[in-house]
């Protein structure tokens, strides 16, 4: 990257984004003084985070803010961009890398940890059951296995109940959402990470039907927000190097850096990690993040396979070859015929159906959770315990319906299996004889792909088993989201995806030239395309997963169908936790009635604003009473002609510029004292510690009289609208440019010099549709 465009591009976002926590500003005005209104109030609606995964698991209602990607241009930060030296440009972009590479570095370990905490929990816990009912002792193992998994899944809910309720679900849908400019309270906070990474092993190894997949990209994300803090002042690391990513632009990037490294470090994906960061989780994109995120997934991939070679030496306890999830699946027939094609045909229609069915009822599920969750902690953890017990009967019941089957001729050494994992599980059965159905049920989630992936037999699972599993394994993925606990639904997905796969694969038999396990590993993938909707991502990590590169045209062709059919009945499973949890995400294209409204048509005026010499009362009084993060800036005459918007100012630049008490007695200009007394790193984004407060100002009755110039912290260059604009073109700029404020201003000349502001909540559906109830939502007329 030219030396140049970094310093004009990178140099501007130190200055910070500037939020303080809020109420939205829903009080009373009544005790404004006259002399106080020059332009009347512009008040928000209130709008709360009222059903966010936060509120399904029951944790208090907290305000949504919004990010600010947008580059402030004010006098401080042009005085930073002037004092800049070619080393600092240097040094800030060594650090992108740097932080990059530890990204990568941290994610990757933690991923390893991850696998080896529940390949020996859950090993342990298999083989202790399996070596009880090789001995007969049948309800022995049945209280040894739900026992252990009681006790996990308290463990689990107990964590995410107390320490950290944000930590629970997947995450992607949080990850998604502030990478669309949405903060919600502590969904990236280290208690979050903590619980993330602990509560993840603990509800995986318990035998729930949740994957520890989609947790990894949230806690990829979480790293990747401790590591671009900007420093700690509590830990005492506060090196001045450290306080260029004190910004929202970049922590964006750090971020998307991080859930890649996610996708990567569970998979074992690093391809797939960087798609899945564009296609599903960033709504901002560029080149140089692109090659920045594919060397973080890079170095995820080295990582993983250092250890693992490692760990294939035995020194890893109950590893081994499980864990860290790879399926080898090799066609040895890379043609197909007519049959094939049109089998896989139906496949991307079943998974269509299946997945948008999946994402109806998941949907339903965690609203009836949110009222059970909302009750308190307590019911929490008994949620979660029901589920728990539910959940091993249904493991330990299920086989029982299934018959005992002779091994299959070539396999006596290892049927029945007598370790921790295998594809003949003896359970109930004689010597010589195996249970198919135990073999898919009491095995961990990874070896339960990986016998349904396998090509070894065809008859190895019955008909009637495949059934089976996949209603057991629908049913227990769609129950067992929404309680708290961290839980991932890719692996439920692919396990009843490869399951009815399978069914099909085995019921063609001699008529197709592909063999089972290739139909199990389409049918995973379609039921992928059918519940999340993603195609480019979902088909590369699915080929990075199963080292089957011959498979490539008809994955495509099976993601391409289940997305389609499943996109005329529902949205994505992420899109709509998104929306059911009420973070005002910004689509990428415009609703059609926005074309028949104007800018100014959503307006929620009136207006505050303040002079570009203002009175230190007005000021606090205004930051006080109202919760709002950016104040208009109007020159007014002896200082302007005639009243013109000298530009915006954010809310936390104000509580430091009052903070430093450079306040004069006379309403003059005062820029040049303020230019020495600040630095543009005072004005900063703080990070996870606590940012300065109004109620931290000590401001004298005296000082409330005096004036405080607002010239050289406030951003000249606002972006603004013409209050004529059509509606759904200002939606398409504001989330292109990462807004949080977009100043609507007047189409004639001798009215005031702005309308109003339009924020992240003037686009939302429900406001529009509030302002103008006959519209209809889904018309285009």
């Amino acid at each position: 990257m030219d030396k140049d465009e970094v310093d004009i591009e990178n140099a501007a976002e130190r200055n910070g984004a500037g939020w303080e926590r809020h109420d939205d500003g829903a009080e009373s005005h009544e005790d404004w003084s006259p002399e106080h209104i020059r332009e009347p109030l512009l008040l928000s609606k209130s709008r709360v985070n009222n059903t966010s995964q936060i509120a399904i698991i029951g944790a208090n209602v907290c305000p949504i803010e919004s990010l600010d990607y947008e580059i402030l241009e004010n006098d401080l930060i042009k005085q930073d961009w002037r004092s800049r030296k070619k080393v600092q440009i240097f040094q800030y972009i060594f650090l992108k890398w740097t932080l990059a590479f530890l990204i990568g570095l941290v994610t990757g370990i933690v991923a390893l940890f991850n696998n080896l905490a529940v390949e020996n929990i859950a090993g342990f816990k298999l083989l202790l059951s399996n070596n009880l009912m090789l001995k007969g002792k049948y309800f022995q193992a049945f209280a040894a296995m739900a026992g252990c998994n009681l006790i996990l899944a308290i463990c689990a809910g107990f964590l995410c109940a107390f320490v950290a309720p944000a930590a629970a679900g997947s995450g992607i849908p949080e990850v998604k959402a502030y990478l669309n400019g949405v903060d919600a309270h502590s969904i990236l906070a280290p208690s979050t990470l903590f619980v993330k990474i602990f509560g993840s092993i603990f509800g995986v190894a318990a035998g729930f039907v949740v994957g520890k997949e989609g947790p990894m990209v949230h806690t990829g994300a979480c790293i990747a927000n401790l590591l671009g803090q900007g420093g700690s002042r509590k830990y005492r690391l506060t090196w001045k190097w450290l306080r260029l990513f004190k910004n929202d632009r970049d922590r964006r990037d750090l971020i998307t850096c991080g859930a890649a490294a996610g996708v990567a470090g569970a998979f074992r994906a690093p391809v797939g990690g960087v798609l899945f960061a564009l296609e599903e989780a960033a709504s901002w994109w560029r080149s140089a993040l692109l090659w920045r995120t594919f060397f973080t997934t890079a170095v995820v991939a080295v990582v993983l396979r250092t250890f693992i070679q490692f760990c294939r030496s035995g020194k890893c306890g109950l590893f081994g070859q499980g864990g860290l999830i790879m399926f080898d699946v090799h066609s040895n027939v890379p043609d197909y015929n007519t049959t094939d094609l049109l089998a896989i045909m139906l496949l991307g229609i079943l998974g269509g159906v299946l997945g948008s069915l999946y994402n109806y009822l998941v949907d339903k599920v965690l609203r009836t959770y949110s009222i059970i969750n909302e009750r308190g902690p307590g019911f929490k953890i008994l949620l979660v315990m029901t589920i728990s017990i539910l959940t091993s009967c249904c493991l330990f019941g299920l086989p029982w319906l299934a018959r005992c089957r002779p091994c299959p001729p070539g396999f006596e050494s290892v049927c029945p299996t007598e370790g921790r994992s295998g594809d003949f599980k003896n359970f109930q059965c004689p010597a010589g004889q195996y249970n198919d159905l135990a073999s898919l049920f009491l095995n961990t989630n990874d070896d339960a792909i990986r016998n349904l992936f396998s090509s070894r037999d065809e008859s190895e699972f019955l008909l009637s088993t495949l059934f089976l599993f996949f209603a057991g394994v629908y049913v227990l993925g769609i129950i067992t989201y929404g309680i708290a606990v961290p839980s991932g639904l890719f692996i439920p997905v692919i396990l009843a995806g490869a399951s009815y796969g399978r069914l099909v694969g085995n019921f063609l038999g001699s008529v197709s030239n592909l063999d089972a396990g290739l139909f199990a590993l389409l049918g995973a993938a379609s039921f992928l395309g059918g519940t999340m909707r993603m195609t480019v991502s979902l088909c590369v990590i699915m080929l990075e997963l199963t080292n089957d590169l011959l498979m490539l045209p008809l994955m495509m062709l099976v993601l391409l169908i289940s997305k389609t059919v499943a996109d005329c009945f529902n949205k994505g499973v992420y899109d709509q936790i998104v929306k059911m949890k009420g973070l005002p995400f910004m689509e990428a294209h415009a609703e059609p009635y926005m074309r028949h409204l104007v800018a100014g048509d959503v307006c929620s005026g009136p207006l505050i604003t303040f002079s570009g010499v203002e009175k230190v009362g007005n000021i606090l009084h205004a930051l006080k009473i109202t919760g709002h993060n950016g104040f208009p800036v109007i020159d007014e005459p002896p200082f302007s002609e005639s009243p013109e918007l000298c530009g915006l100012v954010l809310r936390s630049h104000l509580v430091v510029l009052l903070n430093g008490k450079n306040f004069s007695k006379q309403q003059g200009l005062m820029g040049s004292q303020i230019l020495r007394r600040f630095h543009a790193f005072d004005f900063a984004k703080p990070g996870l510690g606590k940012g300065l407060k109004v109620d931290d100002l000590n401001i004298t009755e005296e000082e409330m009289e005096m004036y405080v110039d607002l010239h050289p912290i406030t951003n000249t260059s606002p972006y603004t609208v013409v209050e004529t604009m059509s509606l759904a073109k200002a939606a398409i700029l504001f989330r292109e440019l990462g807004l949080r404020h977009l100043c609507v201003v007047p189409k004639r000349i001798g009215r005031p010099p702005i309308v109003g502001i339009l924020t992240r909540h003037d686009f939302m559906p429900e406001h529009i549709l509030g302002l103008y109830p006959s519209i209809n939502p889904h018309g285009h007329g």
